[in-house]
């Protein structure tokens, strides 16, 4: 008989998901023209799943994966919209020759079986 997974075996199996869906995501944006500035960036107020570029648009994006869609859009929580709207604030400091650009907050759900579901816009810097 098999025992549960232990909670080190599911952050272990949930932080794996996550990586593999960022990886999905990366490639999806590429297919779809954007370039990818940086993954995984982080600095003491917050992190960013991934920077990606498309023309004067320069994308802060959340990556969540989930079961399905209803559970990964609300796993964007505020706390963590807050996190990646200082984060994007914080590198665009450090990155000046980025800083024309329009900076755009967007989420990507990911869900097994299914493409990437690209929100862009998800949410602004006054939230």
């Amino acid at each position: 008989m098999n025992a549960a997974p232990s909670g080190r075996e599911r952050r272990l199996r949930a932080l794996r998901r996550g990586r593999r869906g960022e990886w999905i995501c990366r490639w999806h944006l590429r297919l779809r023209g954007w370039r990818i500035i940086a993954v995984d960036w982080r600095c003491p107020s917050g992190e960013i799943d991934i920077l990606a570029r498309r023309g004067a648009v320069l994308a802060a994006i959340e990556v969540k994966a989930r079961d399905d869609l209803a559970r990964a859009g609300e796993a964007v929580l505020w706390r963590q919209r807050r996190r990646v709207s200082r984060a994007a604030m914080t590198f665009l400091l450090q990155r000046p020759d980025l800083a024309h650009l329009g900076l755009r907050f967007d989420a990507m759900l990911i869900v097994p079986g299914r493409l990437p579901l690209h929100l862009p816009d998800a949410w602004r810097l006054d939230t």
